[in-house]
């Protein structure tokens, strides 16, 4: 399969940002001191959100099993062949779907937003919306060989 490379350039930049955002959030998660960057009030602070007891998902950080999946999507990302681009796309899909999970504890338990972890809700979204786009994209080259 030819590779649709704009998508995963596109795709890779994304998980290098998704990346960098879990990274900001593991320190978060591990630092006791506040955050400047995200404690504006009751209703959005990175630190309770991060140091909460949904801040870890059986054991591990959530901020460490973002970082992992997204250096995951980008290895998948780069790669260049129809089942790559389809475990792109489940990854993708599996990593929204916990991020919206986590995104329904912030509003409905927590009452409390973390920009850190709606700058990765959008990323993730882009990510699924651009492996969805690559994995079409690569059926119709294939079908047009």
């Amino acid at each position: 399969m030819t590779r649709p490379r704009g998508l995963a350039l596109a795709i890779a930049l994304l998980a290098m940002v998704g990346a960098g955002i879990s990274v900001v959030s593991l320190v978060s998660h591990y630092d006791s001191s506040p955050s400047e960057y995200c404690d504006f009030d009751e209703t959005f602070n990175c630190d309770l959100v991060n140091r909460s007891v949904y801040s870890s998902f059986l054991g591990v950080p959530v901020a460490l099993i973002g970082l992992v999946g997204y250096a995951l999507l980008l290895g998948l990302s780069l790669a260049c062949s129809r089942i790559a681009s389809a475990l792109l796309l489940a990854g993708a899909l599996a990593g929204l779907a916990f991020a919206l999970y986590l995104t329904y504890i912030e509003a409905f338990i927590l009452a409390v937003w973390c920009i850190l972890c709606l700058g990765s809700l959008a990323v993730i979204s882009a990510i699924t919306v651009l492996a969805a786009l690559r994995l079409r994209q690569g059926a119709a080259l294939q079908a047009a060989s």
